[in-house]
């Protein structure tokens, strides 16, 4: 089956700002989709489907923090690119910690945007193709030892670090350390890709 091209989704609720993006975009050869609001992307929102998000970090409705949470309760992999005003700094730092790739300040020179743009489409595809790769994720797991393995099937059943150290008789520490390991094992950058990569590995077929 042949894979969709990358797409760069725009979700803002400024007219102007969508349109601009769009044909800045298009002007590079960039596919583009743009929405006004979070939940008109979200309804139509699909995990499998490659590219990266441009999102507005301030928006009616739910906002741009409040759809980036969305995403990740959905164990959503698309990198996410964030457009913040002025005095928005402390929001964008929360979002880059909640695991966003970039922000941009306005006003932005159209190349800085490109260029992270760019970084972020890179970074879904090479994501990407780690979770084609299934039977190398198979044989990843199948070298953790069963302490790592039942930290796994905890940690990606959204289970807190100190639930599962409840839950495994042990010190938060030791869950903390299994978790690293299960991490750095697993080549996952995020707990969102080592979930991605777990699915994955449970698929049939291939």
């Amino acid at each position: 089956m042949k894979e969709k091209p990358a797409t760069v989704f725009v979700v803002d609720d400024d007219e102007a700002v969508r349109t601009s993006l769009r044909l800045l975009l298009k002007s590079v050869g960039l596919p583009v989709e743009t929405y006004a609001a979070a939940q008109e992307f979200l309804d139509q929102f699909d995990p499998d489907r490659a590219g990266c998000l441009v999102l507005d970090i301030r928006m009616p409705g739910i906002s741009g923090l409040e759809l980036q949470q969305h995403l990740n309760d959905r164990h959503s992999i698309m990198p996410i690119v964030f457009i913040t005003g002025h005095g928005d700094v402390p929001m964008a730092v929360e979002a880059m910690q909640a695991g966003a790739v970039d922000f941009i300040q306005k006003p932005f020179r159209d190349q800085d945007l490109i260029d992270r743009i760019n970084r972020a489409l890179e970074k879904d595809r090479e994501m990407r193709s780690q979770l084609r790769e299934r039977d190398e994720i198979r044989r990843r797991m199948s070298q953790l030892t069963p302490r790592e393995r039942e930290v796994l099937e905890l940690v990606t059943q959204g289970k807190a670090n100190k639930v599962i150290a409840g839950d495994l008789n042990v010190s938060q520490r030791t869950v903390e350390i299994h978790r690293a390991r299960v991490m750095e094992k697993m080549g996952a950058n995020s707990l969102a890709h080592l979930v991605r990569m777990v699915i994955e590995a449970h698929r049939e077929g291939g």
